[in-house]
């Protein structure tokens, strides 16, 4: 058995920063992710303007930029015949870029390596137990196992997948309402540069965004019970075409976008999206990204909460004698809860006053095409792109040196 001063679950945005940012700090961490990377990902790619000081400050931010999308300057609306698009609120940081995943989070996590992050990979956690020194991790690789100690663990496990952790979600029961996820690169779209529609369906939305070498991504959620009429009209075909055809068929604009481009690589699928709170976790785990809460998908907040939410955590945590004394460790996690709920929880909830508006919008009347361009600027501001990065302190000078690959 080994033991650590901090053990994360997850090698994606949110954990590769937490791991990365600690071990900056001093703490010896160990780093638990089930797949290889790099990897493609149910995602929108598109990391915000807040995430950006926190990129620079982990000394990363250089390389990415030289391979992300067009800043995104203007965020727009697709629905039915109308298309529109308005400034994209300044949040006085760099404007956000879209970045693939597979970039993305292959950076992150060699980074945390060179900073002396132990990583298992393509290691799974498979069980944990608390007891009064800490946590025991039992970390699975097909037979082979070990067993990983420290006194705290980081939960980056997503919101959708279930496993060992107490702050993973029991498998709830099947609904019609459950929103499923897609996602799939396109080369050749035609679509505004530093443009990022937002689209809407029926039963569903999606957005489109330019990442690195001109791909246009294309991600979007469905309702349960749409997909479901809409593959028993059309078996055979997969999900995401049959998502794709619906989507096209109810938007013009949409249409045009990709009307002369082609599909890179295979449909991805996740779900179904879980949008909410779930910052606050059981004694000795600390939750980041979408383990923490999730905005609703159609505000592409989810990578840059992942990122912030994480520097957030290592800011609490602070050097790793917090690890190891309970009552400092206790109050390191009511400070985390609250600059998270400050950072983050009224644009969750801002989020789902805007779902349910666009919701609607596909029956309002004309009258609301008049009035879109501030309902559009509105939102964009309230998700939380206008709104100021968590607070960046360099932890010490190797934060801001960038490496050359």
């Amino acid at each position: 058995m080994t033991m650590y001063d901090a053990l994360v679950v997850g090698g994606g945005p949110a954990g590769s920063t937490a791991a990365l940012a600690l071990a900056r700090r001093g703490w010896r961490v160990a780093l638990v992710e089930k797949s290889r990377f790099p990897r493609r990902k149910v995602c929108g790619e598109y990391v915000a303007a807040g995430a950006w000081p926190v990129l620079r400050a982990l000394g990363v931010a250089a390389r990415l930029e030289s391979r992300a999308g067009p800043a995104v300057r203007r965020v727009g609306f697709f629905a039915r015949d109308a298309r529109l698009d308005v400034p994209m609120p300044s949040s006085g940081e760099a404007w956000g870029r879209a970045v693939a995943r597979e970039t993305l989070d292959a950076t992150l996590l060699d980074d945390a390596a060179r900073a002396g992050v132990e990583v298992l990979q393509p290691w799974a956690a498979a069980a944990t137990r608390v007891d009064a020194d800490g946590v025991r991790l039992v970390a699975r690789n097909g037979d082979e196992e070990r067993e990983l100690r420290a006194p705290l663990v980081v939960a980056a496990h997503g919101s959708w997948e279930h496993g060992a952790l107490p702050t993973q979600s029991p498998r709830a029961a099947r609904r019609g309402a459950d929103l499923l996820a897609f996602k799939a690169r396109f080369v050749g779209a035609r679509l505004a540069e530093g443009l990022m529609p937002l689209v809407l369906f029926p039963g569903g939305y999606g957005g489109l965004v330019e990442s690195e070498g001109g791909h246009v991504t294309f991600s979007c959620c469905i309702r349960r019970e749409t997909l479901a009429r809409l593959r028993a009209a059309r078996p055979g075909g997969s999900a995401g075409e049959a998502t794709l055809a619906h989507a096209m068929a109810s938007c013009g604009a949409l249409r045009e976008v990709l009307a002369a481009a082609w599909r890179e690589g295979p449909w991805l699928a996740a779900g179904p999206i879980r949008p909410g709170i779930r910052v606050r976790a059981p004694e000795r785990f600390f939750a980041v990204g979408n383990a923490a809460g999730e905005a609703h998908p159609l505000v592409a907040e989810g990578i840059g909460m992942a990122i912030q939410s994480a520097w957030l955590l290592a800011q609490a945590l602070r050097d790793p004698a917090t690890a190891h004394d309970p009552a400092t460790l206790r109050s390191a996690a009511r400070e985390y809860e609250r600059r998270w709920s400050a950072h983050f929880a009224s644009r969750v909830r801002a989020s789902r006053l805007i779902a349910a508006a666009t919701g609607s919008a596909l029956h309002a009347s004309t009258a609301l095409v008049a009035v879109a361009p501030r309902v559009l600027a509105w939102g964009a501001r309230w998700s939380g792109k206008a709104a100021p990065t968590a607070a960046v302190e360099r932890p010490n000078r190797a934060a801001t040196v960038e490496h050359v690959n």
